[in-house]
């Protein structure tokens, strides 16, 4: 996941250039540029440009954006968002001059089916996890859900989120697959930048959200219920859940076990003269690895560490075993968890 460094949000080095200079060092991905309705930022864009190559990500909240045409036909910029809320008009006639990648910036009240008037000319949307201006604010854990339904959506957008993104909550969103985040409080407020800038792509720490905060809940996950288990339902729901296996869970939600690639294989194999002979009830693994909702971050990593194979997704259950969710971590390589 790319990590794009809100620049304003440095307030102790004395002079933009200072801070450029810092960031070059550090080879962070892109520089967040925040702009409220001022035509002024774009001073401030070209002393950037003139003392550094990394992209810049301009976030612009206007009401009028027509002002900001002429200078996004002047200067190259890579990434420019525009706040949805603030729009008085919310159709958006960019430039064709402009050629670097458009992107449309929502609040956590806003629902993502704004996005579907843009789609066409707009390559990623930015999710504002906290209030926009408002710096060290923390994350809504409500994005999560957003943000998984976007993907679904529109598998072919990227999503950059901005806000409250912490170590803990990068882990979370490059497991989910967002492509950048927003840093600022987090980064310069930290002793050393390349420390943090390590810490938002790589490392992890101690944590506050729980699994149940950012799991896949039921009714997003793969689930047959035992009184319709059949090999034609659990294929169904594998192949449209996408995360080779299926959870099978009573009508009281109690969880029973699951059906991965594996466990199919291997009843196949046993009744290869006659497939029809296959016992759904018999091929169910009824004590795989599975995760409580109430573990955080730190205590998911610490489990998943201790296994010698490589964990893509788990199960999550109550202290009661019932089932809650799923989680999946096809985003990210064994080397990083």
């Amino acid at each position: 996941m790319k990590i794009s460094a809100s620049i304003y949000s440095d307030k102790e080095t004395q002079g933009i250039e200072t801070t450029i200079s810092n960031l070059n060092d550090s080879h962070v991905d892109m520089i967040h540029v925040d702009c409220n309705d001022d035509l002024n930022v774009f001073a401030d864009i070209e002393k950037i440009q003139q003392n550094s190559i990394i992209p810049i990500d301009l976030h612009i909240i206007t009401s009028h954006p027509k002002r900001f045409y002429p200078a996004l036909e002047t200067f190259d910029i890579e990434y420019v968002t525009f706040q949805y809320e603030d729009l008085e008009d919310k159709e958006l006639a960019i430039p064709k001059e402009f050629t670097g990648q458009l992107g449309l910036a929502i609040t956590s009240d806003t629902s993502i089916d704004v996005f579907d008037q843009y789609a066409e000319d707009f390559d990623f949307i930015l999710f504002m996890a906290t209030i926009p201006g408002q710096s060290g604010g923390k994350f809504d854990k409500s994005n999560f859900r957003k943000i998984r339904a976007f993907q679904a959506k529109y598998p072919n957008k990227k999503v950059h989120v901005d806000g409250g993104v912490n170590a803990e909550v990068s882990f979370i969103l490059r497991n989910m697959g967002v492509y950048a985040s927003v840093s600022g409080s987090y980064l310069f407020n930290s002793a050393n930048i390349n420390t943090a800038l390590l810490n938002l792509k790589l490392n992890e720490v101690e944590s506050h959200f729980l699994v149940q905060d950012f799991m896949r809940d039921l009714d997003e996950s793969p689930v047959v219920y035992d009184d319709q288990l059949n090999m034609k339902n659990v294929l169904e729901v594998m192949n449209a859940g996408k995360l080779g296996f299926v959870m099978v869970l009573d009508k009281n939600q109690s969880f029973k076990g699951i059906i991965g690639n594996a466990d199919l294989r291997q009843g196949f194999l046993k009744s290869i003269d006659n497939l029809n002979n296959i016992d759904v009830k018999e091929i169910i693994n009824r004590n795989p690895l599975t995760v409580k909702g109430t573990y955080t971050v730190y205590q998911l990593l610490r489990f998943i560490k201790k296994e010698s194979k490589t964990v893509v997704y788990l199960p999550v259950i109550n202290e009661n075993g019932q089932g809650l969710g799923s989680i999946s971590f096809m985003n990210l390589i064994k080397g990083e968890i």
